[in-house]
């Protein structure tokens, strides 16, 4: 496949992800506002849904639907329990993809990254929970986490994104297979986080 040929589909399936997330990530934001007067111990996850078993490889399409409820080699942890690991200076990861700049924008056309919102004080590394990285994206991913954990591989590091989203399942699934051995996967992420009023930001992506 030409190297253009492979851009066009990897930009069309990164377009397809982002489309599909940011409507959920809109809905949910309406959802966290309703909700934001309700107990903090409302109960995260879709009620009536069947958690799936957790599969041996990595999720490589449909990544927005109901997720397992366990992380081989690694924890799982609900909003009260992320929110301890946030105080005691583990690494928040926001996977949540980010769509690239159109190809055939008009040279007179200005473009401005979408506003992304995430945990406050978290790191956005985008479009590496997809089942399969290409090259430029799977250098980024161990890039970043080597710069974040400054190459400790024992430092503790938090996955999430948005609730019911598969990409940060793995990136987590990812970075145990790399050799991080304190790995936690925060499912009910940025949705969860909100609804316990906690503090949210923009934020960029990471370089």
């Amino acid at each position: 496949m030409q190297l253009k040929t492979l851009i066009a589909v990897l930009a069309t399936a990164v377009l397809s992800s982002v489309a599909a997330l940011a409507a959920d990530e809109s809905a949910a934001n309406t959802t966290s506002e309703a909700v934001g007067t309700q107990s903090a111990n409302t109960t995260s996850g879709s009620v009536g849904t069947t958690e799936p078993p957790e599969p041996d490889d990595y999720r490589t399409g449909e990544y927005r639907a109901p997720v397992p409820a366990t992380l081989k080699g690694g924890r799982v942890v609900d909003t009260e329990a992320a929110e301890v690991l946030f105080k005691s200076g583990a690494v928040f990861i926001d996977v949540f993809p980010q769509a690239p700049k159109p190809a055939n924008l008009p040279k007179s056309t200005i473009w401005r990254e979408p506003k992304h919102t995430t945990i406050k004080g978290a790191v956005w590394l985008p479009n590496v929970g997809y089942g399969v990285l290409n090259d430029e994206f799977e250098k980024y991913f161990r890039d970043g986490l080597d710069r974040l954990t400054g190459g400790d591989k024992t430092k503790p590091l938090v996955f999430f994104c948005l609730r019911d989203c598969w990409m940060s399942w793995n990136a987590a699934k990812r970075a145990l297979e790399w050799g991080h051995t304190d790995v936690t996967w925060f499912p009910d992420g940025v949705d969860g986080w909100k609804e316990w009023n906690l503090e949210v930001a923009d934020r960029k992506a990471e370089k």
